[in-house]
């Protein structure tokens, strides 16, 4: 057995060394280096560092010990780079300071330790060069990256700021991992002070620097500036139309992204599988059939063969916009499926109510040998819960058990949620305050909606206690507890609510609906829009589409409205609602029989639904509606959540 008296006791060594290698056949210098780069590259890890640990001291050089600890760091073996550690450790006792003094190793082991994820052993192995004045700008770089890898970006900011307090000169490299530092904690203040060292180095940045410059401003929100940095760069490769690509998308400015990536199509360069990734992603957040459809035909036309993450994204795309159909093709056609592709079909079914469907895909799902997970769960439970299957998402709640899944707070909100729903408010209380952790405060607000849905005031003041206490900014909470007391007459108490919430400076979240017409996304807010609602486009249809909803019977309701106003006011109010407003222009700018697409930030009030319904029968036209809970199809009058939402 070895030992050091230099060595750190916190970080562990293996002691022994087994030398199975003759290094008498093998000549110092270049051959025993190119016997190690042999062994490296032939996957023959151990035995080059057998063979190190055998050798005689005249045979290893630096170079030596970074081959075989570059290969470590490709592997993530620390077990074998920790054994060559303890060799440079038992060389430097033994007079030999000039292996692990130098900085090359230095930083190899630096980086080895920081990429197993030991990041304190590897601060130790950089304190240790920075005692005997042994640290060079690569080192810096080594452990600042280390820091960043492992999600400490403020260390590594940190880091950055004492290398230069060092007088230490950044290369392009350093600067590069200080954008991206700042670019992971969105400091704008600092990224752009990052910014103005590199111009001032005097030296043109390479690509890696405009990358992370474009990453920062994009992650910052920053579209000019990235606009600036990427029309200034002398060369752009796919990463750098990525990154622009994905700020755009961050600022869910869909159109925008779409014209960059034509763009890109137009100067020959071709899009990776993350480029249409990114894209789709942003199409399935803004409802964007459209263009979610034009990246489609952008993946079938494509000779490559797409990969299982691009399909999975196409597949939500669908999902998304309530084209269940679409997204079964997808399915279909994919010759690999992982479990994110099977959540996704099922989450596609339950959102958009076709539960008969869920539980059947579920079943083949666990037949094939998937096993499901939490968030296959989450899907089921809630689907269960906003169809009214309170019975068989009990079962699926117990069934957890089967597949060694325990559950978690999202699971019990859903019960909670499933139960409330059915009017078993008392049974839903019992499961909150029986669960084995504490409850959250979707728990409670599952509850809270219960109440709302069935008109209990009692347990609904008790339930807003708890939200107050858990979540005393969200302004949901405030808004149905006053609906509550609205629906029962308690105006009193709806004003006691409303000056709560001006006290703690909370203000209601408008209503904010979505809709895309041809190439261009056209977003209203809930009150707004006073020219659209004063054009004579607006007032003629208005006007004749309330006249024949009329005369089939529809009559507004008004239990929305949160103030003790007349009748008449009340409904000037719910007509201004953000939904009716994106469907009426949909029926002005587009063609009669086209399906209508909306997207909501906030769950449907009654009387909108009511409208809805009545719309589509007037016009004949289906409307598709996605609030935060699921998706409305309206056709002929119904609505596929069949009244249960």
């Amino acid at each position: 057995m070895f030992c050091s008296t230099s060595l750190s006791p916190t970080i562990t060594l293996p002691t022994t060394i087994t030398a199975t290698s003759n290094p008498r056949t093998i000549k110092p210098g270049k051959p025993f280096n190119s016997t190690l780069r042999s062994l490296c590259r032939s996957g023959r890890l151990e035995e080059a560092v057998r063979l190190i640990e055998s050798a005689p001291s005249k045979f290893v050089d630096p170079q030596s010990y970074s081959l075989v600890l570059h290969s470590c760091i490709s592997c993530k073996s620390l077990e074998l780079g920790q054994r060559l550690y303890l060799q440079l450790l038992l060389c430097r006792d033994r007079g030999n300071d000039n292996l692990l003094d130098d900085q090359t190793v230095r930083a190899k082991l630096v980086t080895l330790y920081s990429v197993c994820g030991q990041v304190d052993e590897a601060r130790q192995i950089f304190e240790d060069g920075l005692d005997n004045g042994l640290v060079s700008e690569s080192m810096w770089v080594a452990m600042a990256v280390g820091y960043s890898k492992n999600g400490c970006s403020k260390e590594a900011l940190l880091l950055y700021r004492d290398m230069l307090l060092q007088c230490v000169v950044p290369s392009k490299f350093a600067l590069s991992m200080a954008l991206k530092a700042s670019a992971d904690l969105t400091d704008l203040w600092v990224g752009k002070a990052v910014h103005a060292q590199v111009v001032k180095s005097g030296e043109d940045p390479d690509q890696a620097v405009y990358n992370a410059l474009l990453n920062l401003y994009g992650e910052c929100g920053s579209l000019e500036e990235a606009l600036r940095v990427f029309e200034k760069m002398p060369e752009k490769n796919v990463i750098s139309w990525n990154s622009l690509i994905a700020a755009f998308v961050e600022q869910n400015q869909v159109t925008e992204a779409l014209s960059i990536l034509r763009r890109m199509q137009r100067d020959g360069i071709l899009f990776s599988w993350v480029t249409l990734t990114t894209i789709l992603g942003a199409c399935a957040a803004a409802t964007a059939l459209h263009s979610g459809k034009e990246v489609h035909a952008q993946i079938v036309k494509s000779k490559a063969r797409p990969d299982i993450l691009v399909l999975n994204s196409l597949m939500d795309m669908y999902a998304k916009c309530g084209i269940t159909d679409y997204c079964k093709k997808v399915f279909n056609q994919m010759q690999a499926k992982d479990l994110t592709t099977w959540n996704t079909l099922l989450n596609s079914y339950a959102v958009n109510g076709s539960m008969d469907e869920t539980v059947k895909l579920f079943d083949a799902m666990t037949k094939s040998g998937i096993r499901p997970d939490a968030v296959t769960f989450v899907t089921l439970l809630s689907g269960c819960s906003h169809t009214g299957l309170t019975d068989e998402g009990r079962k699926l709640f117990d069934q957890m058990e089967d597949f060694k899944i325990s559950p978690t707070s999202e699971h019990y909100a859903c019960l909670v949620d499933m139960l409330g729903r059915a009017g078993k408010i008392e049974e839903a209380l019992k499961v909150a305050e029986n669960m084995p952790m504490k409850p959250s405060g979707s728990v409670w607000g599952s509850i809270l909606n219960s109440c709302r849905l069935h008109g209990n005031v009692a347990i609904a003041e008790k339930i807003a206690g708890h939200l107050f206490e858990l979540e005393p900014n969200n302004s949901g909470n405030y808004v149905i507890l006053s609906n509550i007391y609205a629906n029962a007459g308690m105006w009193d108490r709806v004003e006691v609510v409303r000056k709560l919430m001006e006290e703690r400076g909370i203000k209601k979240e408008a209503g904010c609906s979505w809709i895309q017409i041809k190439n261009r996304i056209h977003t209203f807010v809930a009150g707004g829009h006073v020219d659209f609602q004063n054009s004579s486009e607006y007032r003629n249809l208005w006007s004749d589409l309330m006249e024949a909803m009329e005369e089939v019977g529809y009559v507004p309701d008004t239990r929305a409205v949160l103030h003790n106003v007349n009748e008449d006011m009340k409904t000037l109010w719910v007509c201004g609602h953000s939904e009716r407003l994106a469907t009426t222009f949909a029926l002005i700018h587009t063609g009669a029989g086209t399906p209508i697409r909306i997207t909501k930030n906030l769950r449907v009030c009654v009387d909108c639904h009511s409208w809805m319904k009545f719309v589509s029968r007037v016009t004949s036209r289906v409307i598709t509606l996605r609030d935060t809970n699921r998706f409305h199809h309206f056709k002929g009058g119904t609505c596929s959540c069949k009244d249960y939402w």
